[in-house]
């Protein structure tokens, strides 16, 4: 076999793997999950992202075995939600804190919170199995009623202050007259430093990571993994109708839907701190968002995943 025979071979062989591999979007619930408990313990049904806002703001905090971690994010979180709404009245927010099927006592850490503060200002939806930070960010993203939706992960990595960035960012794009645009938190700013702390092999797989990012999938967005993103209730339900991807690379896939559909993204600079006990197995977790990023892009190429219109779950 010649050099090129073997690559289109190879090639051919891997179309058919990612387009024979190819989950589905999955949206359904099970019961326990259509449902969050007030202050006094009462079962109430959350709301769709289908049904008109009615807060200015949703927070969304994907937790997997966060007990630790979780109450530092969450104090600082509502310090600064509950000044903002002294100072502006009108400011109505919610925080909606997602137990991806832990091990430990994350839903009972969050539901101190719902009971400080009432079901109406935090809410706590409890996965009957983990999905992975991307399904878990979806899942609380479907059951939110802000105008704006920022996804903020349970480690308190990015100062939650600098939300403020990114709505700045979001009112730049001026997303009339369809009301779609995506803020990214961004990291790049903090590159330099970052490759003079980490070992040669780690800045190797992340440089390779960018490339696969950029080669593959996103245009433009320097840094698609920082978990501190701001998007319009639109924009919102038409990019996470469409995700497939449910784990670590979820948001590369995010970005690529929305570059498929024009919404416009900003990407701002933030504060972050590395934090302990992060869940990524740095060389594994690589190989698996490489090889889910290849993927991504082959599976739209043979039609196995399309692009879908914003359909209801079940």
């Amino acid at each position: 076999l010649s050099f090129c025979t073997f690559s289109k071979l190879s090639l051919s062989i891997l179309l058919v793997i990612a387009h024979l591999t190819a989950g589905m979007v999955d949206l359904t619930r099970h019961e326990k999950e259509k449902h969050f408990l007030t202050a006094t313990g009462e079962k109430r049904l959350f709301p769709s992202l289908h049904d008109p806002h009615s807060r200015e703001l949703s927070v969304v905090v994907p937790a997997y075995n966060e007990e630790l971690r979780l109450p530092v994010m969450m104090d600082e979180a509502m310090e600064y939600l509950e000044n903002r709404q002294k100072q502006n009245p009108s400011f109505t927010y919610e925080v909606i804190v997602v137990d991806d099927g832990s091990k430990d006592k994350t839903t009972e850490v969050a539901l101190r919170y719902t009971r400080k503060y009432s079901a109406d200002k935090v809410r706590v939806l409890t996965l009957v199995k983990n999905r992975g930070k991307g399904g878990a960010v979806r899942m609380g993203t479907l059951s939110s009623r802000g105008k704006v939706i920022l996804m903020a992960d349970a480690d308190g990595a990015t100062k939650f202050s600098d939300i403020e960035k990114v709505e700045g960012g979001l009112n730049d794009l001026n997303p009339k007259p369809e009301n779609m645009a995506i803020s990214c938190g961004s990291r790049a700013h903090l590159e330099k430093d970052s490759v003079a702390q980490r070992s040669l092999f780690r800045t190797f797989l992340m440089y390779g990571f960018h490339f696969l990012v950029w080669f593959f999938c996103v245009k433009g967005i320097k840094d698609t993994q920082c978990g501190f993103k701001l998007f319009t209730r639109e924009a919102a339900l038409k990019t996470f109708s469409s995700l497939h991807v449910e784990r670590w690379a979820f948001d590369v896939e995010l970005l690529y839907i929305a570059q498929c559909f024009k919404i416009p993204i900003a990407e701002v600079a933030v504060n972050w701190t590395e934090i302990e006990g992060s869940k990524l197995i740095p060389f594994w977790s690589w190989l698996q968002m490489g090889r889910d990023l290849v993927f991504i892009r082959l599976r739209y190429i043979t039609g196995a995943w399309k692009l879908q219109s914003s359909h209801k779950t079940d």
